[in-house]
This record gives C-alpha cells, structure tokens and sequence, in this order.
C-alpha cells in the first residue's frame, strides 16, 4: 500500500523563541511527517531557526493567519495535515494520536481541545477565557452541536477537508470559520482533550483581546446569516414584527372603541414595519432554498473528487 503522507504545517509571525523546540519536538513526534513553516512577514530570527531546525520554509506575504492558511491547503498535497502554532503552547505528544484518526479514516477534522484541559489554569487573559465561552456558547447553540473548543489552533484535517475548505477569514477567526464549515456540512469531527501551556518568557502573543475578539464575533454572525439564513432573517422578522404590533395595537384598540384613527402616521408606521417584517421572512425562506441548493452541489462535488482520488491511487498502484 501506499506510504500516507502526513505534513505538519506552522503558520509562524515573530516566534524566534520557540520555533527552533517546537520543530524539534514534532520530528520526534513524526519522524516521517514533514514539517513546514509558512513566515508571515517575521522581523526577528524566526526562519533561520526554523531552517536550522530542519523545517522546509515558505513564505506568505499577505498579513494574517487565514491568509497563510489559505495559502498551506493550496500549496500542500499529503494524506493528513497537523495544524499547530509556533509558539510551543500545544505538546507535541498529542501530535500522533490526532494523525492517526485522520489515516484510519476516523475523523475528518480533528480538534485539539484545551478547553477541557490546562487551558484556564495556564492562559493568564482573563477576558481570553470568558471570549471562549462566549463563542463556544453561540456556536453551539446557533449550529445545535457539542463542540468543547472552537478557536484551538491544534487541529489534524483530511484532504478532502483541506481542498474543499473556502476559507474567506483573513486572520485569527479562521478557527472559528473551520469549525462552522465542518459543522454544516457534515464532516466528522473528533475531539481530544489536549494539553495547553502559556507562551514562554520572551515569547508574545500576536492577539489583540478587543479587535480579535469583535473580528470573530463578526465572522460568526456572518456566517450564522450565510449557512442559516431562514433563522437569521427570521428571527429579524420576527422582532420587527413585535415592534410593529407595539406601535400598530393601540391604534386598532382606539379604533374599534371609537370609531376613529386619530393616529394615523403611526399606524402607517406600524403596517410599514409589518411589511418589512414580511419581506424579512420571505427573504430568509429564498436563501434557505439557495443555501440547500448548494449543500446538494458540495456534496456532488465531493464524490466527484473522492472518485477522482481514488482512480489517481489505483493508478500510482498499478
């Protein structure tokens, strides 16, 4: 049988403190996986310590983790792909546990969760750890899952994950995107309880608690408005349907007591606020059959380029 490939891909933007142990780690972890280390614009002595490491270097110029990302699932062709930080936060031990999911066909995307771990303990950022809870919270309630951690960085794909992901994040929300898309589109997800240690002394984090965290809650309305579209505009609807009947009731009251609409501009209002609320439903019923529409194609596609694969396997083993 064919020798599966396993690539190891580091997004990496000023890590020269530990870039250097967290190669040397997953080599010895992998010893046959191959280590990539995509920089980001670094300033510091983060690709020459990759380099003496061993890692085979590229490069992403377009600022922003989805933008390197991007890039790594264009670039790479291998059989499982172990996502990892370059800050030496996520143990190298768990690296071939979540491989091995991924080669046996177990998973299509497995997360390393340190939520359920070290991760309160270690992570010093208060509002880091309440950011967490809020999006793990909204996401499983709006997508009706269990996911433990949304945002890790510690994640191992299949190629049909990895071709078929759009990724349209630019920077550290494409965590939060990967898991809505394999959500709703019913890739199998495993989940592991993953170690997670705070960055070592030197080493500084690239995040911004405010912006970071408004980008993903952006991206997750968002996407919530763009894979649910009859429960975003319905819910919309709904809400401008009540003001509307706040505004409108008391006008048919006074009517149907006296006989007459001395409120006449607020009962414009009110039905102008009714129509709106209608066309908000209708919109979110057109959008909901779009969006079936296209489940439908992506799973067409899938087939075609699982078949696609598979004649390309057979031929490399005849």
């Amino acid at each position: 049988m064919k020798k599966q490939k396993i690539a190891v891909i580091i997004p990496c933007y000023n890590e020269e403190t530990t870039i250097e142990k967290v190669v040397n780690d997953y080599k010895k972890a992998l010893p046959d996986a191959d280590i990539y280390v995509y920089d980001n614009n670094s300033t510091d002595k983060t690709v020459e310590k990759a380099k003496k490491a061993g890692a085979i270097i590229r490069y992403e110029y377009k600022q922003g983790k989805g933008n390197v990302i991007k890039t790594m699932f264009k670039e790479i062709d291998a059989d499982c792909y172990l996502m990892i930080d370059g800050d030496d936060t996520y143990p190298a031990k768990h690296a071939k546990e979540m491989c091995d999911l991924i080669l046996e066909g177990k998973a299509d995307m497995v997360i390393g969760d340190r939520l359920s771990s070290t991760y309160f303990k270690e992570n010093k950022r208060a509002f880091h750890n309440t950011g967490n809870k809020l999006v793990r919270k909204l996401i499983n309630r709006i997508f009706k899952s269990n996911i433990k951690d949304i945002m890790t960085g510690y994640r191992a794909f299949n190629n049909e994950f990895v071709k078929s992901f759009p990724i349209l994040s630019k920077g550290f929300e494409i965590e939060t995107e990967m898991t809505i898309f394999a959500l709703d589109n019913n890739f199998l997800i495993k989940e592991i309880p993953v170690e997670y240690k705070d960055r070592p002394e030197g080493s500084e984090s690239k995040l911004n608690t405010l912006s970071d965290g408004y980008k993903v809650l952006k991206t997750i309305m968002k996407l919530y408005k763009e894979y649910r579209p009859f429960s975003f505009f319905g819910f919309l609807g709904l809400i401008v349907m009540i003001i509307s009947f706040i505004f409108g009731v008391p006008v048919f009251v006074e009517y149907f007591e006296t006989g007459l609409v001395p409120r006449f501009p607020t009962l414009f209002f009110s039905l102008f606020l009714l129509m709106i609320s209608v066309l908000l439903f209708v919109c979110g019923i057109i959008l909901e059959v779009v969006v079936n529409k296209n489940k439908v194609l992506f799973e067409i596609n899938r087939n075609q380029i699982n078949m696609i694969r598979k004649e390309k396997e057979n031929e490399k083993n005849n």
